[in-house]
């Protein structure tokens, strides 16, 4: 079955089988996916999606710096938006397919002139995996300037809605079952490109001083309970520097698990089940990961 699934997508794009996901993640491990599939454009993507059994496991895939695929690997197909990766600035509106960078969609306000999404240039990923988990920083998130989301359902057919119909919250966004982000539309609000520039600088440097950017990790690991950080649970439980294999609770911030090479997403598992679990003894508080696990049971 795998060989047909290959030709019916070979058309539309670049397809793999058995495809390592440690090379498209930002923590370096992962399993298989059991077909990697790049598109050639978005009219490329739609006509595959159209052609897949609807039934058939599939993952968007960005930057991957959200994304733990287990060691099983993925039974479906990966689906990678690198090439939806067009940005169009007009008037106070901004539009970004589902593959743009986040730091470079933040990149093209300040040639714009304009203010609102300035904390993207901070946050790994792409504009897809951004709105899909209602990404933030600095007290800021994608839902404060999302004015319309365009969505590829599994049958093909694309929608477009309104961001007052997605039930955005803290890291949460409600997309349709299925549903694949392939643009946002997003309403900013005019300002000098020094003045947005500058806004930026300030934020990345506050980044960097914070956070252990220099190694392998996947961004936040937990999202922080109400009125709590998890970061600061975490250090509170003992756990800052503690490893398993070759991964290991950052000592420069606790709410991110970095990894060495020859690290297995087994090892980063562990440890994100060692702080839900100590946390939750010592402060009865449960830890939501933040970060998708995909592959099998976690």
């Amino acid at each position: 079955m795998i060989g047909s699934l290959v030709e019916m997508l070979r058309p539309f794009g670049e397809v793999r089988e058995h495809e390592p996901m440690s090379r498209h993640t930002t923590l370096g491990v992962g399993g298989p996916a059991r077909v990697y599939f790049r598109p050639h454009d978005r009219a490329s993507l739609v006509q595959a999606v159209r052609a897949l059994d609807a039934s058939l496991p599939c993952l968007p895939l960005g930057r991957g710096s959200n994304l733990l695929v287990l060691d099983e690997g993925f039974d479906g197909v990966v689906i990678d938006l690198a090439p939806l990766n067009h940005v169009v600035c007009k008037g106070n509106l901004v539009m970004a397919e589902a593959g743009a960078r986040m730091s470079r969609v933040a990149s093209a306000c300040v040639q714009a002139g304009l203010s609102g999404l300035e904390f993207l240039a901070t946050v790994p990923g792409d504009i897809g995996g951004g709105v899909a988990m209602n990404a933030g920083a600095f007290g800021q998130q994608i839902s404060d300037c999302l004015r319309e989301v365009c969505c590829l359902l599994r049958d093909g057919s694309e929608i477009w809605l309104s961001a007052d119909k997605l039930s955005m919250g803290y890291r949460h966004c409600r997309l349709p079952d299925g549903g694949i982000v392939l643009e946002a539309q997003f309403e900013l609000q005019p300002d000098s490109s020094e003045a947005v520039r500058d806004r930026i600088r300030s934020m990345r440097a506050r980044r960097s001083e914070t956070q252990p950017l220099d190694q392998p990790n996947c961004g936040s690991v937990f999202t922080n309970p109400e009125g709590r950080h998890a970061a600061q649970l975490i250090e509170a439980a003992g756990l800052k520097g503690k490893t398993f294999g070759k991964a290991r609770i950052s000592e420069k911030h606790a709410n991110f698990i970095v990894t060495e090479p020859g690290a297995t997403a087994s090892d980063v598992l562990a440890l994100i089940r060692l702080a839900r679990r100590s946390v939750r003894e010592q402060f009865g508080i449960d830890l939501i990961p933040e970060v998708r696990i995909v592959g099998g049971q976690a």
